[in-house]
């Protein structure tokens, strides 16, 4: 090898670096960037945002959002390597380091065989000496290829294999240490922050412990040798060429400092997109019914822009520093034979020693050269490490993992309050309790009840030590909670929140998670599966779950979306009660069940609640009437506490909350009960079905399996495709991709020049003395050509690197964002499916997009580059000397052969990690948005457990792939020792009949020898162009995906003047992703325009399946669904949402201000008159004008900021600032208190004139003044008509209402 190879090996890690760091710009937002206002706000300025609160109350409150970034040095990255990872990367190390020693020893070797060639020529001699010469050089060369090899294999195997190994357990602890913190840490940090940190970031460390280092510590041992070279061939020459290397050393260090500057903007940007990205992938039935998709891509692209930015400047800076190294290894040639000639005519200096000296000055340069670019991927690991271990390192202030603090050894369940006053530290502006007093005795069931952010589900948090009070005490039986150890107080207690977070898991498994903590923890499966059935029976669970295809272990989807509201509900408080908890804590926990269910296991729930404490947050207030104590709050106060029939005479608040939601009594219901045996046989159908059922799903399971594998895409493209696709992506940047091509066309050429003027300077080295003066003159000539190429070829690298650099940036901007679009054009059936998950698309987004940089930009210019120069190097050599030119041609393939080889296995490799990375990142992400889920069921060690595991397979089943990648790299980069030995012999025997000159020789040698090596060196972007390819197929198969019901099309008739009548006519349906469970069996409906209907009945009896189809999400499996007598299929489908608004039974909301959220209910500019408007008859306003910012209050991530009753309204407002004709409510008013659910409901009734509206409800009082109720039972109608008409039916309906009666209780 020598120093041409090894300058275009330099500038080619340079150029790598970009790719790999741009990559890293999987930007969150920069540091001096004014990022778009909507995240920006969500961070509370510390230093500022507390100043109105007392010193302690404000530090209580820091120390919940504090986190104590540290310098973080880089042998710090290495804190979980054991002693044996050091021990085998000191192995790795140690051979790092005798690679990089052999290139500079090899140009002794060199520079001995050039001089036996001119001696030769120029003094004749023996044959039989210049053979044996000859050989024994050739033979140290083979030699040296050897050692090459076996240095290159271990170093390679040793620095990835334990990079993989040291950044798996930088994951796991990253996770466990983010799983440890305390809730309001999370307030300020979006769940796709974590995806990208625990992917992108670890991925940043990973590169910079493992070969980066290796790269670094060759360089500096070939640097150290080569200079040790330099001195004993010529230390004057040496001293003299030194000025070239702090050349390059001063520009390299300058021009590195910006690198480092704009990689640090950089790296804080897209995790914020990627946060952007996670909301909307969660949130997709939404963003489809109000047709949000493109608003949200401009909301994403502010993001991408600024990622965009700063990763072009970071190449802008790289392709300075490339310029600048060219230019001065070409001054190095013409500075050193310029002056070596001086020193040969003087006869002060060999020839081997100009040509060692002058090569090994070079290598040692370029390995500073090599050093620069690789200690900025160390840079970006070491700030990447300094976010992952300020989390890692953060000692929470509520730690659910230290063991520190009290244990009783039994609980009664006594609970106090004494003068608790509490604020979010988010939001430090608004006092949530004030002066909370508040005894529970053990054993009681307490019910708090109130308007929408009166503090109820505060308590809860509290309780739970989510959060810490600022001032008062919190007593468990005497004990402060503060003093108990915070993972034991949660497995005292048992949490069933508002909005029920299922994991992907079976129900099983899911209900199962209720066991930790408990003496059944570690028991058997089968009594573990006691314990669980018992649990679903008792949360009337059992059975619908016998329905489901695999029955219990029927997995429940990504955040159970598989299961309706009111079955994750039953399965959450099975999960709750399955531990037999002391404590019981219901945060609206029925609010999702139809009002039979709720009856059940409202009485399961009383059972339950025997011999331990319960607390109960509900608005539904039949549900609490005979609660031991009812706590009535307004605004963080308590108004009035007693039972049911003491608040009742006193006529007060709670008088009027229950007057809100009594239930109209029909004449002839007045005297009749509900006859038992009419239950009875009720039930004996619902069974029959349930049986019916089971024999069906036993039969088709199998089937059902293999229909939903046949869902994954496989489509596979070629290489000429997938490059097809990225040059039609780059069309917009064409000048630039033509004028980077030509540039760097010109770069390749600058190879064969290169060979042509080195074989010339060395052939004027064979001169005898008279003959010096001649030489010397020919010499100053090719030293002047050489300077002129350097101008020449710095300008070119600079063009075509910052040219490409820029069309790359863009590329990758255009790509994430295509892909954003695309992702939101697929229908919902596309998010059912198990690899859609939300990880996995975020994940996709960020990392695709920037591999398949890996096929254009830098990687494309090296291409380019290294394939002219081959082309040019074979054409230029087969003139000048063919003989010598096959035998070198016919090495070409076998050197780039090594590379494609190791080429095709990192694909491979890289399809293989992509499953695994993807599946354990997306598990990360579940975990994390589901965090207070996680803590309340102390969860933090299983889910690390379980991602460790994930990991560890990942990382076992890696190593072959590595290992056999890591022969074939070393065996590449050893032959070209053996091709060299190869050349010179063979050329030996040309020269020594004197076929040959020097000249000739020196060109083919150079032209192919070295210029094959430069080519072959592209495949140091192997792992780029692996992932590049992966990247590029997955996102061909996105762009290819067109879904059945596809938003982008302009097909259909236009929606215009919709009157509101809708039919549904024999309609069936079964999900795509559970195609063996029918939903709806022949369902049909009639709504009249303007009419209020009401769809009632028990959970998945198909009632928001209804809501669904109306929307189009789905198409129904047989049967028409008809809007105006036309069928909605023929109709355009943006045209027919735009007069449909949903507001669904979980309000999803964007990390934004309000104003923001509401106005994403239309197209169209609002005017601020309009949104107050809509708020005040979604009964939101005055609350929204009592916050600090007003209609600027930032919602936080997902709506987390607000409480669930206010989320709901703020859902409401935005479907009404729509102007619908069509208004569907899917349990829109379950989130809120009796106050507000009554305000809303006479606006919502406002609302509905004039347009129709489809209600479906598990609180009848809200629907009791419907047009037409439709009772639901297995997917069909049971029976319809007015309140009253029902209740005379005295069928289900009557039974329902029943049990939802609110009179004073006996």
């Amino acid at each position: 090898m020598s120093s041409p190879p090894e300058a275009k090996q330099s500038a080619l890690e340079a150029e790598k670096t970009i790719s790999d760091s741009s990559s890293d710009s999987s930007l969150p937002a920069p540091i001096n960037e004014k990022l778009p206002e909507k995240h920006e706000a969500a961070d509370v300025n510390l230093d500022t945002a507390f100043d109105h609160l007392p010193p302690e109350e404000a530090e209580i409150l820091k120390a919940q959002l504090h986190v104590q970034t540290t310098p973080l040095s880089f042998i710090r990255l290495y804190r979980y390597a054991t002693a044996f990872d050091i021990a085998i990367l000191g192995i790795g190390y140690i051979a790092s380091i005798g690679a990089g020693a052999l290139l500079p020893i090899m140009t002794i070797v060199f520079g001995n065989l050039t001089e036996t060639f001119t001696d030769y020529f120029t003094y004749g001699g023996s044959v039989s000496q210049f053979n044996h010469d000859i050989t024994k050089y050739a033979l140290i060369m083979v030699y040296l290829g050897i050692a090459d090899m076996v240095l290159i294999t271990a170093e390679t195997y040793i620095h990835i294999e334990r990079g993989e190994v040291l950044s798996a357990r930088i994951r796991e602890h990253y996770l466990a240490a983010t799983l440890r913190q305390n809730i309001g840490y999370f307030d300020n940090l979006g769940s796709g922050e974590i995806t990208s940190r625990i992917t992108a970031d670890t991925n940043l460390v990973q590169e910079g412990i493992s070969e980066k280092v290796g790269l670094i510590l060759a360089g500096i041992s070939t640097f150290v040798t080569a200079f040790i070279v330099g001195f004993i061939k010529s230390w004057k020459l040496t001293l003299i060429l030194l000025a070239v290397v702090v050349a390059i050393f001063f520009s390299l260090a300058t021009i590195s400092r910006f690198m480092v500057k704009f990689s640090l903007k950089s790296l804080d940007g897209y995790s914020v997109g990627g946060s952007v990205a996670e909301e909307v992938f969660s949130s997709i039935r939404n963003v489809q019914a109000f047709g949000i998709q493109d608003r949200l891509a401009v909301e994403y692209d502010k993001y991408l822009k600024v990622t965009e930015r700063y990763a072009f400047l970071q190449g802008a800076a790289l392709a300075s520093m490339i310029s600048v190294l060219w230019f001065c290894i070409l001054c190095n040639y013409a500075l050193g034979f310029w002056q070596g000639s001086r020193f040969l005519a003087w006869g002060d200096i060999k020839v081997n020693a100009i040509i060692s000296v002058l090569m090994s000055m070079l290598i040692g340069a370029f390995s500073l050269g090599q050093v620069a670019p690789n200690a900025r991927s160390i840079t970006s690991g070491v700030t990447a490490g300094a976010k992952i271990f300020a989390t890692i390192d953060r000692v929470p202030p509520i730690d659910s993992a230290s063991s520190e603090g009290e244990m009783p050894e039994s609980v009664r369940g006594d609970i106090e309050l004494s003068h608790v006053k509490f604020i979010y530290p988010s939001r430090p502006d608004v006092t949530v309790l004030g002066d909370m007093c508040l005894k529970i005795k053990a054993g009681q069931t307490v019910a708090l009840v109130g308007a929408s952010g009166s503090g109820k589900s505060t308590i809860i948090g509290l309780l739970e030590r989510f959060y810490s009070p600022i001032s008062g005490l919190i007593t468990l039986d005497g004990h402060d909670i503060t003093k108990l150890n915070t993972k034991w107080l949660r497995q005292q207690v048992a949490l069933v929140s508002q909005e029920p977070t299922l994991f992907a898991v079976t129900v099983y498994e899911n209900i199962a998670f209720g066991l930790f903590g408990t003496p059944y923890e570690n028991a058997s499966e089968d009594e573990k599966m006691k314990l669980v059935v018992e649990a679903c029976k008792q949360a009337n669970a059992w059975d619908f779950i016998q329905t489901l295809p695999e029955g219990i272990e029927t997995n429940v989807g990504e955040r159970g979306f598989l299961m309706s509201g009111g079955q994750k509900q039953r399965i959450a408080i099975a999960r709750a009660i399955v531990g037999n908890p002391k404590i019981l804590l219901l945060d609206e926990a029925t609010s999702a069940l139809d009002t039979k269910s709720e009856g059940i296991v409202q009485d399961a729930l009383d059972r339950a609640a025997k011999d331990r404490t319960t607390i109960v947050i509900a608005h539904r207030l039949s549900t609490i009437k005979d609660a031991d104590l009812i706590v009535v709050m307004s605004k963080g106060e308590i108004v009035e506490q007693g039972t049911h029939n003491e608040l009742l005479d006193l006529q007060g608040y709670y008088n009027e909350l229950v007057e809100a939601q009594k239930i109209r009594k029909g004449s002839s219901a007045e005297n009749s009960g509900f006859h038992e045996e009419d239950e009875d046989k009720l039930e004996v159908v619902e069974d029959s079905n349930i049986l019916e059922m089971g024999r069906m799903n036993s039969n088709v399971t199998v089937a059902s399996r293999a229909a939903r594998m046949e869902k994954v895409d496989t489509r596979t493209y070629s290489l000429y495709q997938l490059i097809k696709m990225v040059n039609k992506m780059i069309i917009p940047e064409l000048n630039y991709t033509i004028l980077g091509t030509a540039a760097s066309i010109i770069n390749g050429l600058g190879y064969p020049v290169q060979g042509v003027f080195f074989a010339k300077c060395v052939t004027a080295f064979q001169s005898l003395p008279a003959q010096y003066p001649e030489m010397r003159k020919t010499v100053n000539e090719f030293s002047g050509l050489f300077f002129m190429l350097a101008f020449v070829e710095g300008i070119c690298h600079f063009v075509a690197v910052s040219s490409l650099s820029y069309t790359a940036q863009r590329l990758v901007r255009r790509i994430r964002l295509q892909s954003f679009r695309q992702i939101l054009r697929q229908d919902v059936a596309y998010f059912d499916r198990d690899e859609n998950t939300t990880g996995a698309l975020t994940s996709t987004l960020s990392k695709d997009a920037q591999s398949v940089e890996g096929l254009s930009g830098a990687t494309l210019g090296q291409i380019l580059n290294s394939s002219t120069t081959l082309i040019g190097g074979i054409i230029l050599s087969l003139s000048v000397g063919w003989k010598l030119a096959l035998v070198c041609i016919s090495c070409i393939p076998v050197l780039i052969g090594c590379g494609f080889l190791r080429f095709s296995l990192l694909t491979k490799f890289q399809e293989r990690a992509k499953l695994a990375y993807e599946k354990s990142a997306s598990y990360a992400c579940e975990a994390t948005s589901a965090i207070r889920t996680v803590a309340s069921l102390t969860r933090e060690d299983d889910v690390f457990i379980s991602y460790k595991n994930e990991l560890d397979a990942q990382v076992k089943r890696s190593r072959i792939a590595t290992l056999r990648s890591s022969i074939l790299y070393g065996v590449s980069q050893g032959i070209s020792f053996f091709v060299t030995a190869l050349g010179f012999w063979y050329g030996s025997t040309l020269i020594r009949t004197y076929e040959y000159t020097t000249t000739q020789f020196f060109i083919c040698f150079i032209c192919l020898v070295f210029g094959s090596q430069s080519a072959g060196t592209v495949f140091s972007f192997a792992p780029d162009m692996g992932k590049a390819k992966q990247g590029a197929v997955n996102i061909h198969r996105l762009m290819d995906s067109i879904p059945v019901i596809d938003t982008w099309s302009p097909t259909g008739k236009e929606a215009t003047e919709v009157e509101g009548h809708i039919e549904f006519r024999n309609v069936y349906f079964r999900y795509p992703t559970r195609i063996e469970v029918p939903v709806l069996r022949g369902l049909n409906l009639t709504v009249k325009p303007g009419q209020y209907i009401a769809l009632v009945g028990s959970s998945g009896c198909g009632k928001s399946t209804t809501i669904g189809l109306i929307e189009s999400f789905y198409l129904p499996t047989k049967g028409q669904i008809l809007l105006d007598g036309e069928d909605i299929q023929n109709l355009n489908i943006n045209s027919y949402r735009e007069h449909i608004a949903l507001v669904s039974q979980e309000p999803v909301l964007y990390a934004g201000s309000i104003r923001y959220n509401i106005a994403l209910g239309t197209p169209r500019e609002v005017t601020d008159e309009e949104i107050y408007a809509v708020a005040r008859s979604a009964n939101i306003h005055d609350f929204i004008m009592s916050l600090p910012d007003g209609y600027d209050t930032l919602c936080g991530n997902k709506g987390t900021l607000l409480s669930g009753g206010q989320k709901q309204r703020v859902a409401i407002a935005r479907a009404l600032i729509r102007e619908p004709k069509i208004l569907l409510l899917d349990e829109a008013t379950s989130a809120l208190d009796s106050e507000s659910e009554k305000i809303v409901q006479e606006a919502l009734d406002k609302a509905a004139k004039g347009r129709t509206t489809i209600a479906v409800a598990h609180r009848l009082s809200t629907i009791q003044n419907a047009d037409v109720i439709y009772v639901f039972e297995d997917g069909r109608i049971l029976e319809h008509g007015t309140h009253e008409e029902l209740l005379a039916n005295k069928s289900k309906y009557f039974e329902l209402v029943q049990l939802q009666a609110l009179e004073r209780t006996g």
